[in-house]
């Protein structure tokens, strides 16, 4: 069976009332979509307590001088303890990095966490621990619920635009007011 929707580079938008508060005004980036499943990470939620140089000193890399600030975001329920770097696509690790499409890629091996602590590395970054998952369809079905809306990933909204502004930014790219949404489904 082949998937008739492909998401993967897209941004999915949580609706109100999706039922998940872990996903409350979520705005995520699908890194890959097919019909074994979904991977994308959350990229509108830091977290309070942990920056890069905290993550930096708990896997003893030591940060340069050019080190820049940078927060780490819940990227999502699974493998909470991994971390991934979603990063424009002029970066490539020499271990292993994802080609998204031709404007995102993703890593997630320590060497691009060392690059970035030298100053090195991707120019725009969003860091995250965890991922958000979807088995076969699951994600499907969601959408068909009205749990997510989708829209196209632009650099300027995922790297840009402040963390608190995406999920309204996400929903102006449909043309939609967050004052419009309703948490109910309905049918035609």
């Amino acid at each position: 069976m082949t998937n008739p929707i492909d998401l993967t580079g897209k941004l999915l938008i949580a609706m109100p009332g999706m039922g998940d508060p872990r996903f409350e005004h979520s705005v995520i980036f699908m890194c890959a979509h097919s019909d074994e499943g979904a991977m994308g990470l959350v990229i509108n939620k830091p977290t309070r307590d942990l920056q890069f140089k905290d993550l930096l000193e708990q896997l003893s890399i030591k940060p340069g001088p050019d080190l820049r600030e940078m927060a780490v975001h819940f990227g999502g329920p699974v493998e909470h303890g991994r971390g991934f770097v979603l990063h424009d696509y002029g970066y490539h690790s020499s271990i292993s990095t994802l080609d998204v499409n031709d404007d995102f890629a993703m890593t997630a091996t320590l060497d691009i966490l060392e690059d970035l602590a030298e100053g090195r590395g991707p120019a725009r970054v969003i860091m995250a621990l965890g991922y958000a998952g979807w088995g076969p369809g699951q994600l499907e079905s969601e959408i068909a619920q009205n749990g997510w809306l989708t829209c196209d990933a632009d650099r300027g909204l995922v790297f840009d635009t402040p963390d608190p502004e995406k999920w309204e930014g996400a929903l102006n790219k449909l043309g939609i007011s967050a004052l419009t949404l309703s948490a109910d489904a309905g049918r035609a």
